[in-house]
Protein backbone atom coordinates (compact mmCIF):
# COMPACT_ATOMS: atom_id res chain seq x y z
CA UNK A 1 0.00 0.00 0.00
CA UNK A 2 1.11 3.49 -1.36
CA UNK A 3 1.68 6.73 1.75
CA UNK A 4 -1.04 7.71 -0.73
CA UNK A 5 -3.49 5.10 -0.08
CA UNK A 6 -2.56 5.40 3.97
CA UNK A 7 -3.50 8.87 3.71
CA UNK A 8 -6.81 8.45 1.71
CA UNK A 9 -7.74 5.46 4.30
CA UNK A 10 -6.88 7.73 7.04
CA UNK A 11 -9.18 9.99 5.75
CA UNK A 12 -12.08 8.08 4.87
CA UNK A 13 -12.24 7.29 8.50
CA UNK A 14 -11.72 10.16 10.26
CA UNK A 15 -14.72 11.71 8.37
CA UNK A 16 -16.70 8.66 8.61
CA UNK A 17 -16.01 9.08 12.68
CA UNK A 18 -17.28 12.62 12.50
CA UNK A 19 -19.93 12.53 10.16
CA UNK A 20 -21.51 9.05 12.03
CA UNK A 21 -20.66 10.12 15.77
CA UNK A 22 -19.76 14.26 16.20
CA UNK A 23 -22.38 16.50 16.88
CA UNK A 24 -20.93 19.94 16.02
CA UNK A 25 -21.66 23.39 17.18
CA UNK A 26 -23.97 25.47 15.83
CA UNK A 27 -24.65 23.74 12.39
CA UNK A 28 -27.48 21.73 10.71
CA UNK A 29 -25.81 18.15 10.96
CA UNK A 30 -26.34 16.96 7.73
CA UNK A 31 -25.50 20.27 5.94
CA UNK A 32 -21.78 20.12 7.01
CA UNK A 33 -19.15 18.58 5.23
CA UNK A 34 -15.78 19.30 7.67
CA UNK A 35 -12.65 19.09 6.75
CA UNK A 36 -10.37 15.86 7.96
CA UNK A 37 -7.29 17.95 9.35
CA UNK A 38 -4.01 15.85 9.74
CA UNK A 39 -1.79 18.38 11.14
CA UNK A 40 -0.10 21.85 11.44
CA UNK A 41 2.63 23.76 12.41
CA UNK A 42 3.19 27.58 12.78
CA UNK A 43 0.85 30.01 10.72
CA UNK A 44 -0.43 26.60 8.50
CA UNK A 45 -2.05 23.12 8.83
CA UNK A 46 -3.06 20.17 5.92
CA UNK A 47 -5.60 18.04 5.11
CA UNK A 48 -4.38 14.52 4.32
CA UNK A 49 -4.18 14.71 0.75
CA UNK A 50 -1.29 16.73 1.36
CA UNK A 51 -3.26 20.60 0.96
CA UNK A 52 -2.01 22.90 2.62
CA UNK A 53 -3.79 26.23 4.17
CA UNK A 54 -2.46 29.58 5.93
CA UNK A 55 -4.61 29.54 9.27
CA UNK A 56 -6.16 33.05 8.79
CA UNK A 57 -8.41 33.14 11.58
CA UNK A 58 -6.12 31.42 13.72
CA UNK A 59 -8.90 28.49 14.20
CA UNK A 60 -11.22 30.48 16.18
CA UNK A 61 -9.10 33.56 17.02
CA UNK A 62 -7.52 31.50 19.53
CA UNK A 63 -3.86 30.22 17.85
CA UNK A 64 -2.11 32.84 19.21
CA UNK A 65 1.54 31.23 18.89
CA UNK A 66 0.37 28.91 15.87
CA UNK A 67 -0.03 25.07 15.36
CA UNK A 68 2.17 22.78 17.41
CA UNK A 69 4.63 24.73 19.20
CA UNK A 70 7.25 23.38 20.38
CA UNK A 71 7.68 25.68 23.73
CA UNK A 72 3.97 25.06 24.45
CA UNK A 73 4.15 21.46 23.55
CA UNK A 74 7.18 20.70 26.12
CA UNK A 75 5.86 22.19 28.77
CA UNK A 76 2.60 20.31 28.42
CA UNK A 77 4.57 17.06 28.00
CA UNK A 78 6.39 17.89 31.02
CA UNK A 79 3.60 19.12 33.89
CA UNK A 80 1.98 15.21 32.39
CA UNK A 81 4.84 13.66 33.86
CA UNK A 82 4.83 15.70 37.25
CA UNK A 83 1.62 16.16 37.90
CA UNK A 84 -1.12 15.81 35.46
CA UNK A 85 -4.09 17.13 37.54
CA UNK A 86 -4.94 18.66 40.72
CA UNK A 87 -8.04 19.54 42.05
CA UNK A 88 -8.21 23.70 42.14
CA UNK A 89 -8.76 23.81 46.27
CA UNK A 90 -5.11 22.68 46.43
CA UNK A 91 -1.92 25.14 45.61
CA UNK A 92 -0.25 24.56 42.59
CA UNK A 93 2.61 26.13 40.95
CA UNK A 94 2.12 26.72 37.48
CA UNK A 95 -1.47 27.83 38.38
CA UNK A 96 0.01 30.42 40.94
CA UNK A 97 2.75 31.46 38.55
CA UNK A 98 0.16 32.06 35.58
CA UNK A 99 -2.21 34.07 37.74
CA UNK A 100 0.64 36.03 39.10
CA UNK A 101 1.74 36.99 35.48
CA UNK A 102 -1.30 37.78 34.55
CA UNK A 103 -2.17 40.03 37.17
CA UNK A 104 1.42 41.43 36.76
CA UNK A 105 0.61 42.58 32.81
CA UNK A 106 -2.74 43.35 33.39
CA UNK A 107 -1.90 46.74 35.59
CA UNK A 108 -1.06 47.64 39.06
CA UNK A 109 -4.87 47.47 39.59
CA UNK A 110 -5.28 43.78 39.24
CA UNK A 111 -5.11 41.41 42.39
CA UNK A 112 -6.52 38.26 41.45
CA UNK A 113 -7.65 35.39 39.02
CA UNK A 114 -10.35 33.13 39.14
CA UNK A 115 -9.31 30.11 36.23
CA UNK A 116 -12.51 28.68 34.05
CA UNK A 117 -12.42 26.68 31.36
CA UNK A 118 -13.15 29.20 28.61
CA UNK A 119 -14.54 32.15 27.84
CA UNK A 120 -18.14 31.81 28.45
CA UNK A 121 -17.24 30.59 31.47
CA UNK A 122 -14.86 33.18 32.35
CA UNK A 123 -18.02 35.76 31.70
CA UNK A 124 -20.75 34.04 33.47
CA UNK A 125 -18.71 33.77 37.01
CA UNK A 126 -16.93 37.94 35.91
CA UNK A 127 -21.50 38.69 36.31
CA UNK A 128 -21.53 36.63 39.28
CA UNK A 129 -19.04 38.28 41.05
CA UNK A 130 -20.61 41.71 39.85
CA UNK A 131 -23.62 41.01 40.67
CA UNK A 132 -22.59 40.25 44.40
CA UNK A 133 -20.01 42.84 44.95
CA UNK A 134 -23.14 45.65 43.86
CA UNK A 135 -25.79 43.89 45.04
CA UNK A 136 -27.70 44.18 41.89
CA UNK A 137 -28.83 42.23 39.20
CA UNK A 138 -29.19 43.63 35.83
CA UNK A 139 -26.12 43.53 33.31
CA UNK A 140 -25.82 45.98 29.76
CA UNK A 141 -24.45 44.40 27.27
CA UNK A 142 -24.25 45.28 22.91
CA UNK A 143 -26.08 44.49 20.19
CA UNK A 144 -23.39 42.60 18.04
CA UNK A 145 -21.58 41.09 20.38
CA UNK A 146 -20.46 37.43 21.21
CA UNK A 147 -19.91 36.53 24.79
CA UNK A 148 -20.10 32.83 24.95
CA UNK A 149 -23.28 29.79 24.86
CA UNK A 150 -23.85 29.40 28.44
CA UNK A 151 -26.74 30.74 30.02
CA UNK A 152 -25.86 34.20 31.04
CA UNK A 153 -23.20 34.87 28.31
CA UNK A 154 -25.67 33.41 25.12
CA UNK A 155 -28.34 36.09 26.77
CA UNK A 156 -25.92 38.65 26.82
CA UNK A 157 -24.54 38.18 23.60
CA UNK A 158 -26.07 40.51 20.77
CA UNK A 159 -26.09 38.45 17.94
CA UNK A 160 -28.31 36.04 16.27
CA UNK A 161 -26.72 32.93 18.02
CA UNK A 162 -29.07 34.58 20.72
CA UNK A 163 -32.48 33.84 19.55
CA UNK A 164 -33.05 30.18 19.63
CA UNK A 165 -31.89 30.05 22.99
CA UNK A 166 -34.23 32.64 24.66
CA UNK A 167 -35.63 32.95 27.43
CA UNK A 168 -32.10 33.06 29.43
CA UNK A 169 -30.78 35.36 32.17
CA UNK A 170 -34.44 37.72 32.48
CA UNK A 171 -31.83 40.21 33.66
CA UNK A 172 -29.78 41.52 30.39
CA UNK A 173 -30.63 44.38 28.74
CA UNK A 174 -29.18 45.03 25.20
CA UNK A 175 -27.77 48.63 23.84
CA UNK A 176 -26.03 50.24 20.18
CA UNK A 177 -22.16 50.49 20.90
CA UNK A 178 -20.39 52.61 18.63
CA UNK A 179 -20.57 51.37 14.26
CA UNK A 180 -19.10 54.37 12.86
CA UNK A 181 -19.52 53.13 9.21
CA UNK A 182 -22.91 51.86 9.85
CA UNK A 183 -23.62 54.31 12.84
CA UNK A 184 -27.04 53.60 14.46
CA UNK A 185 -26.98 56.91 15.58
CA UNK A 186 -26.52 58.77 12.14
CA UNK A 187 -23.26 60.35 13.01
CA UNK A 188 -20.80 62.36 10.70
CA UNK A 189 -17.37 61.35 12.73
CA UNK A 190 -15.16 58.99 14.71
CA UNK A 191 -16.25 61.77 17.76
CA UNK A 192 -19.61 62.22 17.07
CA UNK A 193 -20.72 58.57 17.29
CA UNK A 194 -19.00 58.76 20.85
CA UNK A 195 -20.74 61.27 22.13
CA UNK A 196 -24.06 59.61 20.44
CA UNK A 197 -23.50 56.41 21.52
CA UNK A 198 -22.24 57.28 25.35
CA UNK A 199 -25.89 59.98 25.37
CA UNK A 200 -27.51 56.59 24.25
CA UNK A 201 -25.85 54.51 26.94
CA UNK A 202 -26.58 56.85 29.89
CA UNK A 203 -30.11 56.65 28.49
CA UNK A 204 -30.50 53.33 28.96
CA UNK A 205 -28.74 53.55 31.91
CA UNK A 206 -31.46 55.95 33.16
CA UNK A 207 -34.48 54.27 32.03
CA UNK A 208 -33.12 50.62 33.22
CA UNK A 209 -32.91 52.07 36.61
CA UNK A 210 -29.36 52.86 37.80
CA UNK A 211 -29.49 51.45 41.01
CA UNK A 212 -30.97 47.95 39.70
CA UNK A 213 -27.56 47.49 36.86
CA UNK A 214 -24.80 45.59 38.15
CA UNK A 215 -22.56 45.71 35.32
CA UNK A 216 -21.75 46.82 31.86
CA UNK A 217 -20.12 43.66 30.01
CA UNK A 218 -18.40 44.73 26.51
CA UNK A 219 -15.85 43.17 24.09
CA UNK A 220 -12.88 45.86 23.95
CA UNK A 221 -12.95 45.31 20.34
CA UNK A 222 -15.78 43.62 18.83
CA UNK A 223 -14.29 40.33 17.74
CA UNK A 224 -16.40 38.20 15.13
CA UNK A 225 -19.21 40.73 14.71
CA UNK A 226 -17.33 43.45 13.07
CA UNK A 227 -13.63 43.77 14.29
CA UNK A 228 -15.57 47.12 15.34
CA UNK A 229 -12.81 49.49 16.99
CA UNK A 230 -14.21 51.92 19.70
CA UNK A 231 -13.67 55.51 18.40
CA UNK A 232 -11.60 57.67 20.43
CA UNK A 233 -13.22 58.72 23.97
CA UNK A 234 -15.81 55.87 23.80
CA UNK A 235 -14.07 53.34 26.32
CA UNK A 236 -13.45 56.18 28.95
CA UNK A 237 -16.75 57.49 28.62
CA UNK A 238 -18.42 54.24 29.57
CA UNK A 239 -15.72 53.87 32.37
CA UNK A 240 -16.94 57.39 33.86
CA UNK A 241 -20.48 56.45 33.17
CA UNK A 242 -19.62 53.35 35.32
CA UNK A 243 -18.10 55.00 38.03
CA UNK A 244 -21.06 57.87 38.44
CA UNK A 245 -23.11 55.22 38.74
CA UNK A 246 -21.54 52.83 40.85
CA UNK A 247 -21.77 49.88 38.04
CA UNK A 248 -18.97 47.32 36.84
CA UNK A 249 -16.90 47.61 33.57
CA UNK A 250 -16.09 44.21 32.17
CA UNK A 251 -13.99 43.68 29.59
CA UNK A 252 -14.31 40.69 27.34
CA UNK A 253 -11.01 40.03 26.39
CA UNK A 254 -11.41 36.65 25.43
CA UNK A 255 -10.95 36.57 21.52
CA UNK A 256 -8.31 40.35 22.11
CA UNK A 257 -6.23 39.51 24.52
CA UNK A 258 -2.78 38.18 24.92
CA UNK A 259 -1.24 40.00 21.79
CA UNK A 260 -3.77 39.81 19.44
CA UNK A 261 -3.56 43.73 18.84
CA UNK A 262 0.04 44.56 19.93
CA UNK A 263 -1.00 45.28 23.62
CA UNK A 264 -1.12 42.32 26.30
CA UNK A 265 -4.50 43.16 26.48
CA UNK A 266 -6.42 45.36 24.01
CA UNK A 267 -8.27 48.02 26.84
CA UNK A 268 -4.25 48.91 27.02
CA UNK A 269 -4.44 50.87 23.99
CA UNK A 270 -7.60 53.12 25.51
CA UNK A 271 -6.11 54.44 28.57
CA UNK A 272 -9.38 53.16 30.13
CA UNK A 273 -9.26 50.30 33.16
CA UNK A 274 -12.02 47.47 33.71
CA UNK A 275 -12.88 46.11 37.21
CA UNK A 276 -12.59 42.45 35.95
CA UNK A 277 -11.11 41.27 32.45
CA UNK A 278 -12.35 37.93 31.04
CA UNK A 279 -10.06 35.92 28.77
CA UNK A 280 -9.51 32.89 27.67
CA UNK A 281 -8.21 32.07 23.72
CA UNK A 282 -5.11 33.77 23.50
CA UNK A 283 -3.47 32.99 27.40
CA UNK A 284 -2.49 29.56 26.05
CA UNK A 285 -3.31 29.31 22.44
CA UNK A 286 -6.25 26.82 23.50
CA UNK A 287 -3.46 23.95 23.82
CA UNK A 288 -5.53 22.84 27.06
CA UNK A 289 -9.02 24.86 27.10
CA UNK A 290 -8.23 27.93 29.98
CA UNK A 291 -9.79 30.75 30.50
CA UNK A 292 -10.29 33.01 33.74
CA UNK A 293 -11.50 36.44 35.09
CA UNK A 294 -8.71 39.29 36.38
CA UNK A 295 -10.00 40.63 39.26
CA UNK A 296 -9.45 44.26 40.35
CA UNK A 297 -7.94 44.47 43.97
CA UNK A 298 -11.44 45.82 45.74
CA UNK A 299 -13.35 43.20 43.92
CA UNK A 300 -11.08 40.80 45.43
CA UNK A 301 -11.01 42.28 48.74
CA UNK A 302 -14.69 41.94 48.86
CA UNK A 303 -14.50 37.85 49.05
CA UNK A 304 -12.35 37.94 51.80
CA UNK A 305 -14.53 37.43 54.30
CA UNK A 306 -17.41 36.54 51.51
CA UNK A 307 -17.79 33.04 50.03
CA UNK A 308 -18.16 33.13 46.10
CA UNK A 309 -20.70 31.32 45.00
CA UNK A 310 -19.00 29.24 42.24
CA UNK A 311 -16.25 27.00 41.28
CA UNK A 312 -15.22 23.99 38.38
CA UNK A 313 -13.42 20.91 38.64
CA UNK A 314 -11.06 21.69 36.17
CA UNK A 315 -10.41 25.45 37.62
CA UNK A 316 -6.82 26.38 36.46
CA UNK A 317 -6.31 22.72 35.05
CA UNK A 318 -2.13 21.99 35.99
CA UNK A 319 -1.59 21.50 31.76
CA UNK A 320 -3.42 24.39 30.58
CA UNK A 321 -1.36 26.44 33.07
CA UNK A 322 1.72 24.95 32.39
CA UNK A 323 1.09 26.04 28.29
CA UNK A 324 0.11 29.42 29.64
CA UNK A 325 3.30 30.65 31.62
CA UNK A 326 4.99 28.88 28.54
CA UNK A 327 2.81 31.67 26.45
CA UNK A 328 4.44 34.39 28.83
CA UNK A 329 8.06 32.93 27.93
CA UNK A 330 7.88 32.76 24.52
CA UNK A 331 6.12 35.84 24.18
CA UNK A 332 8.72 37.77 26.14
CA UNK A 333 11.61 35.83 24.50
CA UNK A 334 10.54 36.46 21.16
CA UNK A 335 9.14 39.98 21.02
CA UNK A 336 5.83 38.95 20.34
CA UNK A 337 3.98 41.67 21.26
CA UNK A 338 6.56 44.29 19.14
CA UNK A 339 6.03 41.79 16.18
CA UNK A 340 2.42 42.17 16.09
CA UNK A 341 2.41 45.67 16.14
CA UNK A 342 5.14 46.24 13.59
CA UNK A 343 3.12 43.99 11.32
CA UNK A 344 -0.37 45.54 11.83
CA UNK A 345 1.01 49.35 11.22
CA UNK A 346 3.42 48.10 8.56
CA UNK A 347 1.88 45.11 6.14
CA UNK A 348 -1.99 45.04 7.07
CA UNK A 349 -2.73 48.62 7.44
CA UNK A 350 -1.56 50.22 3.87
CA UNK A 351 -2.02 46.93 2.20
CA UNK A 352 -6.63 47.02 3.39
CA UNK A 353 -6.21 51.03 2.34
CA UNK A 354 -4.90 50.07 -0.45
CA UNK A 355 -8.04 47.34 -1.53
CA UNK A 356 -10.46 50.25 -0.42
CA UNK A 357 -8.95 52.36 -3.33
CA UNK A 358 -9.05 49.94 -5.69
CA UNK A 359 -11.85 47.18 -4.98
CA UNK A 360 -15.21 48.32 -5.48
CA UNK A 361 -16.67 45.63 -2.99
CA UNK A 362 -14.16 47.32 -0.20
CA UNK A 363 -16.69 49.03 2.15
CA UNK A 364 -14.66 49.72 5.25
CA UNK A 365 -11.41 48.55 6.90
CA UNK A 366 -10.57 48.86 10.51
CA UNK A 367 -8.56 47.07 13.05
CA UNK A 368 -5.23 47.12 14.69
CA UNK A 369 -2.21 44.63 15.63
CA UNK A 370 -3.16 41.36 14.13
CA UNK A 371 -6.98 41.92 13.92
CA UNK A 372 -8.93 43.44 11.11
CA UNK A 373 -11.67 43.19 8.83
CA UNK A 374 -12.88 44.31 5.53
CA UNK A 375 -16.25 45.15 5.34
CA UNK A 376 -17.62 43.89 2.06
CA UNK A 377 -20.51 45.66 0.16
CA UNK A 378 -22.94 45.65 -3.29
CA UNK A 379 -22.56 49.84 -2.90
CA UNK A 380 -20.19 51.68 -1.63
CA UNK A 381 -22.56 55.05 -2.07
CA UNK A 382 -25.55 52.86 -0.07
CA UNK A 383 -23.18 50.97 1.81
CA UNK A 384 -25.70 48.06 1.28
CA UNK A 385 -23.84 45.11 2.12
CA UNK A 386 -22.86 42.12 0.02
CA UNK A 387 -25.28 40.07 1.64
CA UNK A 388 -27.64 40.32 3.61
CA UNK A 389 -27.66 40.56 8.02
CA UNK A 390 -27.85 36.70 9.25
CA UNK A 391 -27.56 35.54 5.58
CA UNK A 392 -27.63 31.51 4.78
CA UNK A 393 -27.65 29.87 2.14
CA UNK A 394 -28.48 31.20 -1.36
CA UNK A 395 -28.49 34.40 0.21
CA UNK A 396 -24.70 33.95 1.93
CA UNK A 397 -23.38 32.84 -1.54
CA UNK A 398 -21.26 36.08 -2.50
CA UNK A 399 -19.04 35.05 0.37
CA UNK A 400 -19.23 31.83 -0.28
CA UNK A 401 -17.50 32.07 -3.55
CA UNK A 402 -14.99 34.47 -1.92
CA UNK A 403 -14.12 31.60 0.71
CA UNK A 404 -13.83 29.23 -2.03
CA UNK A 405 -11.68 31.22 -3.83
CA UNK A 406 -9.36 31.93 -1.39
CA UNK A 407 -9.40 27.74 -0.11
CA UNK A 408 -8.26 27.13 -3.67
CA UNK A 409 -5.53 29.15 -3.41
CA UNK A 410 -4.23 27.98 0.19
CA UNK A 411 -5.81 30.29 2.80
CA UNK A 412 -8.06 29.59 5.48
CA UNK A 413 -10.23 32.90 5.78
CA UNK A 414 -12.29 33.76 8.77
CA UNK A 415 -15.67 34.98 7.62
CA UNK A 416 -18.82 36.78 9.14
CA UNK A 417 -21.72 37.76 6.81
CA UNK A 418 -20.52 40.39 4.87
CA UNK A 419 -16.89 40.47 6.54
CA UNK A 420 -13.79 38.61 5.73
CA UNK A 421 -11.48 39.13 9.47
CA UNK A 422 -7.61 38.96 8.93
CA UNK A 423 -6.40 37.27 12.21
CA UNK A 424 -3.61 34.78 11.71
CA UNK A 425 -1.55 33.49 14.72
CA UNK A 426 0.81 36.10 16.43
CA UNK A 427 3.78 33.99 15.20
CA UNK A 428 3.28 34.78 11.43
CA UNK A 429 6.17 36.01 9.25
CA UNK A 430 6.13 38.75 6.91
CA UNK A 431 6.70 36.60 3.73
CA UNK A 432 3.81 34.21 5.01
CA UNK A 433 1.37 37.36 5.49
CA UNK A 434 2.14 39.27 2.76
CA UNK A 435 1.21 36.01 1.21
CA UNK A 436 -2.12 35.39 2.37
CA UNK A 437 -3.10 39.24 1.35
CA UNK A 438 -2.26 38.42 -1.65
CA UNK A 439 -4.07 35.59 -1.51
CA UNK A 440 -7.08 37.64 -0.33
CA UNK A 441 -6.81 40.30 -2.72
CA UNK A 442 -7.16 37.88 -5.52
CA UNK A 443 -10.22 36.24 -4.29
CA UNK A 444 -11.91 39.85 -4.07
CA UNK A 445 -12.42 39.78 -7.51
CA UNK A 446 -15.21 36.88 -6.99
CA UNK A 447 -16.87 40.13 -4.27
CA UNK A 448 -16.04 42.67 -7.08
CA UNK A 449 -18.06 40.85 -9.97
CA UNK A 450 -21.59 41.36 -7.40
CA UNK A 451 -20.82 45.07 -6.55
CA UNK A 452 -22.19 47.80 -8.33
Amino acid sequence: MTTTDTQTDAEATVRANDRSHVFHSWSAQGAIDPLPVAGGEGSVFWDYRGNRYLDFGAQLVNLNLGHQHPDLVAAIQEQAGRLATIQPAMANDVRGELARRIVEVAGESFQKVFFTNGGADANENAVRMARAFTGRRTVLSMYRSYHGNTTTAITLTGDPRRWANLPGDAAVTHFFGPYPYRSPFHSASPEEETQRALEHLEQVIVLEGASTIAAILLETIVGTNGVLVPPPGYLAGVRELCDRYGIVLIADEVMVGFGRTGEWFAFQGHDVTPDLITFAKGVNSGYVPLGGVVISAEIARFFDDRVFPGGLTYSGHPLACAAGVATFEVFERDGILAHVRDLGERVVAPTLAEWAERHPSVGDVRGAGLFWAVELVRDRETREPLVPFNAAGADAAPMAEFAAACKRAGLWPFTHFNRTHIAPPLVITEEELREGLAIIDRALDTTDAHAR
